[in-house]
């Protein structure tokens, strides 16, 4: 066989491989795509006396002794899985993230490694992620499950509090290998018995990529399931990234994203912390998001007896009847168009042919959209039904320019939170965006 033809057919075979890899990715990455949104659940012993979730001991603000007595009041005598799911179902959400173990090292599952968890160490004596993974998969919910690679509560783990370290990797290998171990069993243990859709790391700040073994693990969790999908700390080892509380204010070039947030200021349940956002913020967020391109994952945090705050409950029930009012301009819906042209959040069909404008207030009478080529062949109200009138001013025959939208939103069909419309386009949407132009002949 001639050379040329042998180096042609390792080309041919290393383009194949990864094109079936690059396909793999998408594939597995589209429930996620289409999700929109999570609800996130910081729950452990932190709730008990309503501190800061480990860090509280970490900088300092109560000793570790005193925070690992909170084991004792950890009872989850009123935690219902079936519950949970529901209103996280009820809420339009598509998945769920729960605190597996929190940077504390406190494990809410059964783990045959250590025994800081919630079996051998409280008094709720019984696994609390199973009966949640199996709730969820009842209700069609994906399961998420957050890990902290570090361990501060771990004896051979390196950091301890801000001002303590136990040792340096570099002085005791042996001492690091061991806690890699622990928690790489941990992993397997989570990986086996609930098999996650979804791992949500964190903390991976403390140690290299190297030093975590990142290849090691993202290959131990693909290995049982090759359509699990990881988040972004995993120190570059992640399918998604992770902004935290933050909206970003551009849209991130990350084709797949997720904003982290909190309902008030806290992760998990601090009684004191009444600072909730209102519904219509939230979904104000929400629809940012979305019009990004990305997904929210919407934090509560659970008291120790597993009673979800009534606050949180209606916080998830009014963004349910929201959601499902509009779920035709949330769920499976392409990033929307840039903000120049609308002055609102926007999502787009799949075909891209349906755009959707999200309209925050009252806009007296009427909204515009700008630079929009198409044309529009119906305007509706999503959830309500009313078709909507519209007029194109400011177009003439010697320009390209397309003119200006203006579509009339009368009162009555106002949305108490936030009021959807559906444009249907004659194609996929095509927009103008280039300078005016100047007459030259008329």
């Amino acid at each position: 066989m001639p050379l040329c033809w042998f180096l042609c057919g390792l080309t041919t075979m290393s383009q194949d491989l990864g094109k079936q890899e690059e396909d793999l990715a998408e594939s597995k990455m589209q429930w996620f795509k289409e999700a929109k949104l999570g609800v996130f659940i910081h729950w452990g012993l932190y709730a008990v006396n309503g501190i800061d979730e480990s860090w509280s001991f970490y900088n300092g603000y109560i000793s570790h002794e005193d925070y690992l007595k909170q084991t004792k009041g950890f009872s989850a005598k009123n935690y219902d899985p079936l519950a949970w799911a529901d209103l996280i179902k009820k809420s339009g959400a598509k998945y769920s993230v729960i605190t597996a173990k929190h940077h504390d090292g406190f494990a809410l599952w059964n783990t045959k490694f250590g025994n800081l968890n919630a079996l051998e160490s409280s008094p709720t004596k019984r696994d609390l992620i199973a009966p949640f993974v199996k709730a969820l998969r009842r209700n069609n919910l994906k399961v998420g499950i957050y890990f902290s690679l570090p361990d501060w509560s771990y004896a051979d783990y390196t950091h301890f509090t801000r001002d303590s370290i136990r040792y340096k990797i570099v002085d005791r290998p042996q001492r690091w290998n061991t806690f890699l171990n622990y928690s790489q069993g941990q992993l397997k243990e989570l990986s086996e018995n609930y098999n996650p859709d979804l791992w949500w790391f964190d903390g991976d700040w403390e140690h290299t990529s190297e030093e975590w073994q990142a290849p090691k693990v993202r290959q131990l969790l693909l290995n049982h399931n090759p359509k699990a999908i990881l988040n972004s700390r995993l120190q570059g080892y992640g399918d998604y990234s992770t902004p935290e509380q933050g909206m970003p204010i551009t849209r991130p070039k990350d084709k797949y994203w997720e904003l982290c947030m909190t309902m008030n200021n806290s992760w998990g349940y601090q009684k004191n912390d009444r600072d909730y956002k209102t519904i219509d913020q939230i979904i104000g967020i929400f629809t940012d998001v979305i019009s990004n391109g990305g997904n929210l994952l919407l934090d509560i945090g659970p008291k120790a007896d597993g009673s979800i705050p009534k606050e949180q409950v209606e916080i998830l029930k009014g963004l349910g009847e929201w959601t499902n009012k509009h779920k035709e301009a949330i769920y499976g819906t392409a990033a929307g168009i840039p903000k120049e042209h609308f002055y609102g959040p926007t999502t787009l069909s799949k075909d891209r042919k349906i755009l959707y404008l999200f309209i925050k207030g009252d806009p007296k009478g009427e909204i515009v959209v700008r630079g929009l080529k198409n044309k529009i062949n119906r305007i509706w109200v999503v959830g309500e039904g009313t078709k909507l009138s519209h007029k194109v001013v400011g177009k003439v025959y010697w320009s390209h320019y397309p003119g200006i939208t203006y579509i009339q939103v009368p009162e009555h069909v106002l949305d108490k939170q936030m009021t959807v419309l559906a444009l249907l386009l004659n194609d996929e949407v095509d927009l103008y965006r280039e300078d005016g132009a100047v007459i030259e002949s008329n």
